[in-house]
């Protein structure tokens, strides 16, 4: 009698092919592993290898996906702050630029005695964040419906808010949790590190 069992009974499925060659290659050394690639790609077994051209030995030509398109923030908040002595007198000041017609928003900030320059950055951020949220609630929509570019000349502000550097201070800690509350009201937040002298060139200190 003639076996009638069904395909995926008479052996291992393609899946399991391919992980069983997966692990035999795994074992070669990296000599074999070139030879093999160099072996598929002369026989056009690669996918995403060019048809019609020859490829350079070890590096095939191979189709470049073409990139996504990078959408534009719908704001763009540029902070700076500081004191006069350190502590001192803090001050700062913030732009909220409009993406879509340029339109900006320039506030400047008092903050009294007895202030670090980074205590000043990140209370100027907070005020910046704070004024955008309350703006946008007031005009009745939610700051959930925009996508947000912070940049400072801070390094300590912009690596504690993304995570690089710790922040060991309680002071600094609230301060830096504060700000990624309020950043998490928004849709999309990008942070970014600027050189001083654009920080000038934006808020004229």
């Amino acid at each position: 009698m003639g076996d009638d069992r069904s395909l995926t009974d008479e052996g291992p499925s393609a899946v399991d092919r391919v992980q069983e060659i997966a692990a035999v290659i795994a074992r070669l050394g990296p000599a074999d592993k070139q030879r093999l690639f160099e072996l598929l790609a002369s026989r056009g077994d690669l996918p995403g290898l060019v048809s019609g051209r020859s490829p350079t030995p070890g590096q095939p030509e191979l189709i470049s996906p073409a990139p996504e398109p990078v959408k534009a923030p719908d704001y763009v908040l540029v902070f700076d702050g500081g004191s006069k002595g350190n502590p001192g007198l803090g001050y700062g000041s913030y732009a909220i630029i409009r993406v879509q017609d340029g339109a900006r928003r320039l506030k400047r900030l008092r903050f009294g005695d007895g202030y670090t320059s980074n205590e000043a950055e990140y209370d100027t951020l907070i005020a910046a964040l704070q004024d955008m949220v309350t703006r946008i609630e007031a005009a009745g929509r939610q700051p959930g419906e925009f996508s947000l570019e912070v940049r400072g000349d801070s390094a300590l502000v912009i690596n504690q808010l993304q995570g690089k550097w710790k922040a060991k201070e309680p002071r600094m800690r609230e301060r830096r949790d504060r700000c990624l509350f309020l950043l998490r009201h928004f849709d999309a937040v990008q942070l970014k590190a600027q050189p001083r002298a654009e920080s000038v060139r934006i808020l004229g200190h």
